[in-house]
C-alpha cells in the first residue's frame, strides 16, 4: 500500500514511464523513456484532472526522455537508446509551445554520436551534455538560444583526455569506464557539472566563451556510484554556500549498498568540502549490496526554500530539509503503489510548480501530483 507522511496526492496522470517532468505555468511536460512515446504535454490547471493536450512521438531506437521549457520554447533531447535509424540522429528537438496544445517544431539541432543526455535551459542559454565528433563520451556545451531557429554554440568544455581528435591521451578511466558529462546547472556566473564517475566540477563562465575550471571533487572510486546532479542552492544556509549532490544508484563500480545524497560546503569554492550525507532509513542493511535503482536518483532542480524534494528510485518521493546543512533530515515522503505488474516503484524525477505542487514521475508508468505543507 502507498505510504504518505506530510504529503497528499491530489492528482495522477496515467502515461508511459518518464525520465523527466517539468511544469511551466499550468502545463506539464513529460519526457518519456522509450519510443514511440517522446513527449507528453498535459494541462494541469486543475491538478485533480490532468488533461492531455498533445503528444510528440519519436522513432524506434531513440528516446527523448528529458524536457525543459522557458519563454514558450520547449527543448527535448534526442538520444540513441537501442538499435536506431541513424538518419534521425541525436541532438535536440526545439519546439514553439506558445500554444501548448499545438507544439510546432522550430528546428532540430544535430550532433554526431548518441546525442544529448540531460541538460538545463533558462530561456536564453541551454546547458547541455552532447556527444561531439572527435571527443570520447559526453562533454559540456552551452548553446545560445536567442534565436531558437538558429542555436549557436557559445562554448564547450571537457575533461582532459576526452578530446581524442586533438591527441589527448585517455588515461583517466575508472576501471575501464569512460567519463561523460551528465549535465550542467547554472547559478550566477558558475556552472555546476556532474561528470558521472569523475565526480563534480565547478566552472567559471563569467566569460562564457571561455569557461575556466574553479574546482573538482571526485568521491569515487571509494564511493562506487556515479555523480548524477550537482544542485547549487541559491540561499546561504547558516552562512554557508552549499551544493546538494546526488549519486545515481546505477553503474556501480562494484556490488554496493544503495547510493545516497551529499551536502557540500562551497563557501570556499576552490575547495569543495563534503559536510553531510543523507540516506533513507532502513534501505542500507549493514552495508549489504542491494539491486540497482534502490537508492538515490534526482533532486528537484526547482528550489523553493530549504526543503528539497527528491526522487529516490524505489523509495518514492522524499522531502529533505537542509536548513541545517550539517544535519539534513526527512520531513515527509510519499511512496506510491508500484505500477501494475511491477514489484516496486521507480521514481525517476521530481519538480515543483509555482503553486507549490510536487510532480513525481515514475520511470515505468505515471505521474503523481502531490501537495505538502513542508515547502
Amino acid at each position: 500500500m502507498a505510504e504518505s507522511v506530510n504529503t497528499k496526492v491530489v492528482g495522477h496522470f496515467d502515461c508511459a514511464g518518464g525520465g523527466q517532468v517539468w511544469v511551466d505555468g499550468t502545463t506539464m511536460y513529460i519526457g518519456h523513456m522509450a519510443s514511440p512515446d517522446g513527449t507528453s504535454i498535459v494541462d494541469v490547471s486543475d491538478p485533480g484532472k490532468p488533461r492531455l493536450l498533445a503528444h510528440i512521438e519519436i522513432p524506434e531506437g531513440w528516446h527523448s526522455h528529458k524536457a525543459r521549457v522557458a519563454g514558450g520554447v520547449l527543448i527535448v533531447n534526442h538520444e540513441r537508446a537501442g538499435r536506431a535509424n541513424p538518419d534521425f540522429g541525436g541532438g535536440l528537438g526545439i519546439y514553439d509551445v506558445s500554444k501548448p496544445a499545438a507544439p510546432r517544431l522550430i528546428t532540430k539541432w544535430r550532433t554526431p554520436g548518441s546525442g544529448v543526455h540531460r541538460y538545463s535551459f533558462d530561456g536564453r542559454y541551454a546547458y547541455i551534455s552532447p556527444t561531439v565528433e572527435g571527443y570520447l563520451g559526453n562533454i559540456v556545451m552551452v548553446l545560445d538560444m536567442a534565436d531558437p531557429e538558429h542555436p549557436e554554440e557559445v562554448c564547450r568544455w571537457w575533461v582532459p583526455g576526452q578530446w581524442t581528435a586533438g591527441g589527448e591521451e585517455y588515461s583517466w578511466g575508472v576501471e575501464g569506464l569512460p567519463t561523460r558529462c551528465h549535465h550542467p546547472l547554472r547559478l550566477g556566473e558558475r556552472l555546476y557539472v556532474s561528470y558521472w564517475h569523475r565526480g563534480l566540477f565547478i566552472l567559471d563562465i563569467a566569460d562564457m566563451a571561455h569557461p575556466r575550471l574553479v574546482a573538482h571533487y571526485n568521491p569515487g572510486p571509494t564511493f562506487p556510484c556515479p555523480t548524477h546532479t550537482v544542485l547549487p542552492i541559491p540561499q546561504t544556509l547558516r552562512g554557508r554556500r552549499v551544493l546538494v549532490v546526488s549519486q545515481e544508484d546505477v553503474s556501480k563500480l562494484r556490488p554496493a549498498a544503495p547510493s545516497f545524497a551529499w551536502i557540500f560546503d562551497v563557501t570556499h569554492e576552490e575547495q569543495p568540502m563534503p559536510i553531510a550525507t543523507y540516506q533513507v532509513a532502513g534501505i542500507d542493511p549493514e552495508g549489504a549490496p542491494q539491486p540497482p535503482m534502490t537508492g538515490c536518483h534526482q533532486p528537484s532542480e526547482v528550489v523553493a526554500g530549504n526543503v528539497i524534494p527528491f526522487a529516490w528510485f524505489a523509495q518514492g518521493l522524499r522531502l529533505i530539509d537542509i536548513s541545517d546543512p550539517f544535519a539534513p533530515r526527512e520531513v515527509g515522503h510519499y511512496l506510491p503503489d508500484p505500477p501494475r505488474g511491477e514489484g516496486r516503484v521507480c521514481s525517476n524525477d521530481v519538480t515543483i510548480d509555482s503553486r507549490g505542487l510536487i510532480y513525481l514521475v515514475d520511470r515505468l508508468r505515471g505521474v503523481d501530483i502531490i501537495e505538502t505543507n513542508q515547502l
